[in-house]
């Protein structure tokens, strides 16, 4: 199934220089580590997978804002009810589908798509739906539903909802096309007031899912282990949701710094306990590293949002109200940021380093907090068992290795999470430390127990560049070639890099040479 997807980062200049052999094991190792970090970080797309879930329960009777929807929605829930009165046996099928629907919907009609969204993003493309890891590691809210898996299967084949999805590719591409320039030009925006590109520092994913099939009035954010999410559904009118996008944006550009500078955080706990009758969602009351980024969030978007001064002024005030009560000082402190060359990489330890937490606990002993706060967006959404791996994937991108081996060692010895994910992050740690052949007995054994296709398509890469480093070309190309067959369509960065590798031997990056 091919992607419907651009890169808003621009592509790579292929330096054309050749390592001799003299160079050292260490320095293409280190090189070869960086292609991960290479990929296209930020892309829009649309997928089958979401497209089938969310049909299956519109199907079922979800019409949340279905009159504001853009008019595919009404036209393929209109097409689906056609197929099924001329399939024979189709009722057979729906019912069971319908009935574990309405079992499980919820009050709050936004959490009521959010959780069928959390499934479809940890399913893999049709026809199987096999979800990506063990139903135990998924997140609560997608465990919730995950029984729906089957009987939505036999909904997509009974019907034939693979020829309706055919039907309206185009559309969906027109669709996506309204949101290409903004996409770009809010990523672009964000990186340079922030004074630093993503690309080759996150070596992760950021992916907008557009889709017709949902409520156009809600956007779904998702933080899964280093990847971030945002699902989007377009309306009847031209308004584009950029605000919510950038808002997860900044979060995947900035929760790595924290994570970097996290032992700065405990003088600042104090605080703590002075919002904790604030009306914010708990995780912020009961995390300082979470609440801080909020606040920097926050405190950056009023900067980068063109409205009059007061209305700045009026959503500090909010922010305040709500519990975010560190979005002022951040606010101030941006005015000292945009004036100094130093991009946030470098001026972040000081913005939080400077935060004078009396001042700070005097000021917030005034607040009178409001009764209710907006929800976050960003659901940091990991499984019930998956606390070891999220937090080793979330270390090494952050920079730390070390702190990352222990914990995957850890999930790995205690047999609660997916060993598979957690051999390939000692392979990962591994590359990063020097250790080709550390790195190639981890992958091959992550390959023995993997069964997420991102595991398996990444380790077949890895060990296809490790062996054309070792100018073994034959077997690499045997590693590219299971690589495109695991990567299949729903892991296109996979694919491209294994077909890469299949045109010709990797070479690393030249590294740059001090002047």
């Amino acid at each position: 199934m091919p992607d419907i997807r651009r890169n808003f980062l621009g592509q790579r200049v292929r330096l054309a220089f050749r390592l001799t052999p003299a160079v050292s094991l260490a320095i293409v190792l280190v090189a070869a580590s960086s292609f991960a970090q290479n990929r296209p970080q930020v892309s829009l797309e649309t997928s089958e997978t979401l497209f089938t879930v969310l049909t299956a329960i519109n199907t079922c009777g979800y019409d949340q804002e279905l009159s504001a929807s853009d008019p595919l929605r009404t036209q393929i829930r209109s097409e689906v009810a056609k197929a099924v009165e001329n399939t024979a046996g189709a009722q057979e099928v729906i019912a069971p589908m319908c009935l574990f629907y309405r079992q499980h919907q919820v009050p709050e009609p936004a959490h009521d798509l959010s959780q069928y969204v959390s499934l479809a993003l940890y399913l893999e493309e049709p026809s199987a739906f096999a979800l990506k890891v063990k139903q135990t590691e998924l997140p609560p809210d997608a465990e919730t539903v995950a029984g729906m898996v089957p009987l939505m299967q036999a909904f997509y084949e009974k019907i034939g909802l693979h020829a309706i999805w055919e039907r309206h590719r185009a559309r969906y591409t027109e669709l996506t096309e309204v949101y290409h320039a903004p996409l770009a030009k809010m990523t672009f925006d964000t990186e340079i007031y922030l004074k630093y590109p993503s690309a080759g520092y996150l070596g992760r994913q950021f992916t907008v899912y557009l889709d017709a099939m949902g409520a156009p009035g809600q956007t779904n954010a998702r933080n899964y282990a280093s990847d971030y999410y945002v699902v989007i559904s377009p309306t009847t009118s031209t308004a584009i949701k950029m605000q919510q996008i950038r808002h997860t944006y900044l979060h995947y550009l900035l929760d790595p710094l924290a994570l970097k500078n996290g032992d700065s955080f405990k003088r600042l706990e104090p605080l703590l306990g002075a919002v904790e009758n604030a009306p914010m969602d708990e995780a912020f009351k009961s995390n300082i590293s979470l609440l801080v980024t909020e606040c920097l969030i926050r405190a950056i978007e009023e900067r980068l949002t063109k409205i009059p001064e007061a209305e700045r002024a009026q959503g500090i005030d909010e922010s305040d109200k709500e519990g975010y009560v560190l979005t002022r000082y951040f606010y101030n402190a941006l005015d000292k940021f945009e004036k100094d060359p130093a991009g946030m990489r470098n001026a972040y330890a000081d913005l939080v380093g400077s935060i004078e937490v009396g001042k700070e606990m005097k000021r917030v002993s005034q607040i009178q907090f409001a009764g209710e706060a907006a929800p976050e967006l960003l659901h940091l959404a990991g499984s019930r068992n998956q606390h070891l791996l999220l937090n080793a994937e979330r270390r090494l991108a952050a920079g730390d290795p070390e702190t990352a081996q222990k914990l995957a060692q850890k999930a790995l010895d205690d047999q609660e999470e997916d060993a598979g994910r957690a051999l390939f992050i000692l392979a990962e740690v591994a590359t990063a430390n020097r250790d080709m052949e550390g790195a190639r007995t981890y992958f091959e054994r992550a390959l023995q127990l993997a069964h997420e296709p991102k595991v398996i398509a990444w380790s077949h890469i890895y060990l296809g560049r490790i062996f054309d480093l070792k100018e073994d070309r034959l077997a690499a190309v045997d590693q590219y070639r299971a690589a495109l067959s695991a990567a299949g369509g729903a892991l296109p960065e996979a694919k491209l890099a294994a077909q890469r590798g299949l045109e010709q031997p990797y070479e690393p990056p030249v590294a740059k040479q001090p002047e």
